[in-house]
């Protein structure tokens, strides 16, 4: 499977995939806030830090929303950006309507 195919796949196939590093204090911040707010949701995180084609498939999200940072956040197949996005998009009361 390409990367392209792997990221498409993992977005279609998920109510909510975030592109992680394990590593990352704003990637623990958005999937603690997802879990801890849904946790009837299964998100798919994949952490890129793990992963042979971790920065293949950062390269390409770079292409596809413009965006290099992780956390990579998108919701029904919708790109919602990083952890202040999520965090903001929580506060307005915004973000139980997306998912």
């Amino acid at each position: 499977m390409s990367v392209k195919e792997l990221v498409e796949n993992t977005i279609a196939g998920n109510s909510i995939a975030i592109f992680s590093k394990s590593y990352c204090p704003y990637c623990r911040k958005a999937k603690q806030l997802l879990s801890s707010e849904f946790p009837d949701v299964q998100a798919k995180v994949l952490e890129l830090d793990e992963m042979e084609e971790g920065a293949d498939i950062q390269n390409y999200l770079l292409q596809k929303t413009g965006q290099r940072t992780v956390p990579n956040v998108f919701i029904n197949q919708q790109h919602i950006g990083g952890s202040d996005s999520v965090a903001a998009l929580q506060k307005q009361g915004k973000l139980k309507s997306l998912i």
